[in-house]
């Protein structure tokens, strides 16, 4: 079964770090573009960060840029998010992507992890 799992949300402060793993089973992640999007209440879903299958191109959003790194592993992709602020509140989400990391398709969403950014 093709599927793509994330973990690794929580509670932190601001100011704080996760890493956020999205785990594929049933594919080869190497082989394909990922996305990380999320998706914060009353607003609506938003690219955070893409890295490519074909040579590891990597792209953030504005809002992250600086602060968020996107890397793979092991057939797993990784956002690691430092300086964490209170906007970055949402579920992120993993998405596979069919072809590079603008104007293509998804063809396939993880469940979801929430990341709460509080004191």
């Amino acid at each position: 079964q093709v599927q793509l799992v994330e973990s690794g949300g929580g509670l932190v402060q601001p100011g704080g770090s996760l890493r956020l793993p999205c785990a594929a089973s049933g594919f080869t992640l190497d082989f394909y573009t990922i996305g990380w999007f999320r998706q914060a209440p009353g607003k609506e879903r938003e690219g955070v960060s893409c890295i490519t299958s074909s040579n590891g191109i990597t792209i953030y959003s504005d809002s992250v840029k600086g602060r968020f790194t996107i890397s793979r592993a092991a057939n797993t992709v990784y956002l690691q998010m430092d300086s964490l602020k209170a906007e970055d509140t949402a579920v992120y989400y993993c998405a596979r992507l069919r072809g590079e990391c603008k104007g293509s398709r998804i063809d396939r969403w993880g469940q979801g992890t929430q990341v709460t950014v509080d004191t």
